[in-house]
């Protein structure tokens, strides 16, 4: 009988194959990073051969060490960086073009051409989300308008598009020989081409946006089976490809949030928040996503309302890589502990624009508040800081729109072993913050969606059992964090606007 069931988690910076036991327990990881390729300011592009190559090194290595043989292994999930963006050529699998990563603003003219008729909300009714850079479908039109060949492929039938979960999936069960061209609802429901309420591709939308039908993928749930990885492939073995989750609804299922009304926060690249609204769609006023949360088999689709933060532990990593303050990620807390507050400063990391709730791709970055006073432990401070108070804007916004005041924020992801950020935040909200004993819920997620489908968990109550909380921080009495602190930095929000002037 199988003891395991394997997730691919395939993220912005990096790629990991993580294996569970069925308390969700991790038995085996492995995690490679790839390469981040910025051609022009505004764009950020990955290599998809890179990301495919990258994912078959870590399958293999985390079945190495856990010493399973394919047997042993009851399915396969995955979960991925959503809204990114690859087409490729279904007879030779190679991609016309680097994949267009959900960071990049170079549709910022399709986005505003389109929003001409109907403003930046044209479509949301319908797919429940505004006009932006974001999301895949303007990415898909400008591959289709700009590289040569697709859209004389995309005529023929030959060209596909897919989110990082189809481009992996198709790998795995066969590529150009007999892959699987499928993605599921929570993954398809952030091109801005899907129905949110019939789960199908939109075909006036898709028209009106230039992106031919027999270019999408089969839209599936999130929880069965879509096909089987090949015997010469990276598990040695045919396993069921089961589970497939975008990256923040794998998480909110890792967390176990299976209730309306339990939330979620990522601190990853970005970072994210979800609040499960079950079976009923809500639709945001104020300036959240409507977004699927997940659909298990033939089970209802639950829904849920999503704040999408761009810049968080990347800025982190900007202080790594561009500046040179730290030599690895994790230093910054030490850095940031040498002083005792921000110093008066704000950094507002609006790199690719503001999301969520504000959604200006006219923003750009600023540190706001400079003194001579300030050193390199103030810009490390304000750096967490600034993810702090965005989960908070976001916080607020989910509060409005759910009529429900959170009680608690569950968190996960890399950055919650930052216990400085994780305090602050817990001083931002206002209500605790609660780490779980596995925090890499996003692997776990995919895993417990791939699990599901083939009985290896038998329901969701059999995956909360496996929820343990690991640390839990509440706010500190007395602080003006979440007062004149988070004022300060809506004040510094707003010099950010209107700098990128359009034609």
């Amino acid at each position: 009988m199988a003891k395991y069931v394997a997730a691919i988690d395939q993220g912005t910076t990096s790629t990991r194959c993580m294996i569970f036991n069925h308390s969700g327990e991790p038995a085996a990881a492995h995690q490679m990073e790839h390469k981040q390729l910025y051609p022009k300011p505004g764009w950020v592009e990955h290599d998809p051969m890179e990301i495919w190559a990258r994912t078959e090194d870590v399958v293999r290595e985390a079945v190495r060490k856990v010493g399973a043989s394919a047997d042993d292994i009851a399915a396969v999930g995955v979960t991925n960086q959503r809204e990114t963006t690859v087409v490729w050529d279904k007879t030779t699998g190679k991609p016309f073009h680097n994949a267009i990563v959900w960071q990049d603003t170079r549709t910022d003219r399709i986005c505003n051409e389109l929003a001409k008729n109907g403003g930046q909300d044209r479509f949301r009714a319908k797919v429940g989300l505004p006009l932006a850079t974001y999301f895949s479908g303007p990415k898909i039109r400008w591959i289709l308008d700009n590289v040569d060949g697709v859209k004389e492929a995309a005529a023929k039938g030959n060209a596909l598009f897919g989110n990082i979960d189809t481009w992996v999936i198709w790998n795995l069960t066969g590529g150009p020989n007999g892959g699987k061209h499928v993605t599921d609802v929570s993954n398809a429901s952030r091109t801005m081409l899907m129905n949110l309420e019939t789960l199908d591709w939109d075909r006036d939308i898709a028209d009106t946006m230039g992106v031919p039908l027999s270019m999408l993928p089969k839209i599936a749930s999130s929880s069965e089976i879509y096909g089987h990885t090949k015997a010469d492939g990276p598990f040695g073995g045919a396993l069921r490809v089961s589970g497939d989750l975008g990256d923040q609804q794998a998480a909110t299922v890792g967390q176990a949030c299976f209730d309306p009304g339990e939330a979620k926060n990522t601190y990853g690249t970005g970072c994210f928040m979800i609040l499960n609204t079950g079976t009923k769609l809500v639709p945001s006023k104020s300036g959240l996503l409507t977004t699927l949360c997940y659909k298990f088999g033939n089970q209802p689709a639950i829904y849920a309302l999503e704040g999408s933060i761009a810049i968080t532990g990347a800025l982190v990593q900007w202080l790594r890589d561009n500046l040179k303050l730290i030599d690895s990620s994790p230093e910054v807390e030490n850095l940031a502990r040498t002083v005792e507050d921000n110093g008066g400063i704000y950094f507002v990391p609006a790199f690719s624009g503001l999301f969520a709730p504000y959604w200006r791709s006219d923003a750009r970055g600023a540190i706001v508040g400079l003194t001579r006073y300030v050193n390199r432990g103030h810009f490390a401070r304000a750096a967490l800081e600034a993810t702090a108070y965005q989960t908070r804007e976001v916080l607020d916004a989910m509060n409005a729109d759910s009529g429900v005041d959170l009680k608690a924020l569950k968190v996960d992801g890399g950055m919650v072993y930052n216990d400085l950020l994780m305090q602050f935040q817990a001083d931002v909200l206002g209500v605790p913050v609660i780490r779980p004993k596995v925090a890499e819920t996003t692997a776990l997620g995919a895993a417990y969606a791939a699990g599901l489908a083939v009985g290896f968990w038998e329901g969701t109550d059999d995956m909360r059992k496996n929820w343990g909380m690991d640390r839990r921080w509440e706010p500190t009495p007395g602080s003006n964090a979440s007062t004149e602190l988070y004022r300060l930095w809506k004040k510094a929000v707003t010099r950010t606007f209107d700098w990128v002037e359009h034609e």
